[in-house]
């Protein structure tokens, strides 16, 4: 029997994190740098490639070049308030995810992955917060790679970890950067519209809007379409 596997992003991918990822980089703007006109937007270049780029997006935007020690200050004040937003309300998975998964773990030929650049506090907390089984999974974050994305060591990391080879795993993202990652692994890679629109992410083996209606069935067609 022929076995595959499945890799999971987490933000923008199990839940809308990325609203709550731009509130609480919003407010560390404000609290630590005295700047009230940052917007969700001013994030975009940065998505998917993990807490610094992340912040240093926007900072780019707003013409403010940032120290190594602003850097590392900034990112820490962001997981804070993250981590409080998260406590304060409820977080929902995306349509369709923990149908996915439940439907994978049903099967014995398709193990799963959480691959992301997150730290491990932070993407833990969403997992959490959303019931997503991944003491069951493989379970890669950002502090466990040296590159971020596009780099595609997150995701032969998972890979390995699944021990299947590259081309025999999809990877479901949301972001550009991710989708290029996932393809420089030789992965399959299935591209969800939640934070991008279609056109972004033309990289990608398949885009969905959604992840509901999606069925393992269809993944092992792709992994197959090599």
């Amino acid at each position: 029997m022929k076995s595959y596997g499945i890799i999971f992003d987490v933000d923008g991918v199990i839940a809308d994190t990325e609203a709550v990822n731009a509130q609480a980089s919003i407010a560390m703007f404000a609290e630590l740098f005295s700047l009230s006109s940052v917007k969700r937007s001013d994030f975009q270049a940065g998505l998917g490639r993990g807490a610094e780029e992340y912040v240093c997006a926007a900072a780019r935007v707003h013409g403010l070049t940032l120290t190594k020690q602003q850097i590392i200050a900034a990112t820490e004040k962001r997981q804070e308030n993250f981590l409080r937003i998260l406590a304060e309300k409820p977080l929902m998975p995306y349509p369709g995810v923990l149908e996915l998964i439940a439907a994978a773990m049903s099967r014995k030929d398709v193990p799963l992955a959480i691959a992301t650049s997150s730290t491990r506090a932070k993407s833990q907390a969403v997992l959490d917060a959303t019931g997503i089984p991944y003491r069951q999974m493989v379970y890669i974050t950002g502090d466990a790679v040296t590159h971020k994305k596009p780099h595609p060591e997150l995701f032969l990391t998972a890979a390995s970890r699944l021990n299947r080879r590259p081309e025999y795993c999809a990877v479901i993202e949301d972001a550009p950067d991710g989708v290029a990652a996932a393809k420089a692994a030789c992965c399959k890679c299935i591209a969800v519209t939640n934070s991008t629109g279609a056109e972004n992410l033309a990289e990608a083996d398949m885009v969905v809007d959604s992840l509901a209606g999606l069925e393992i069935g269809d993944i092992i067609r792709l992994i197959e379409s090599y």
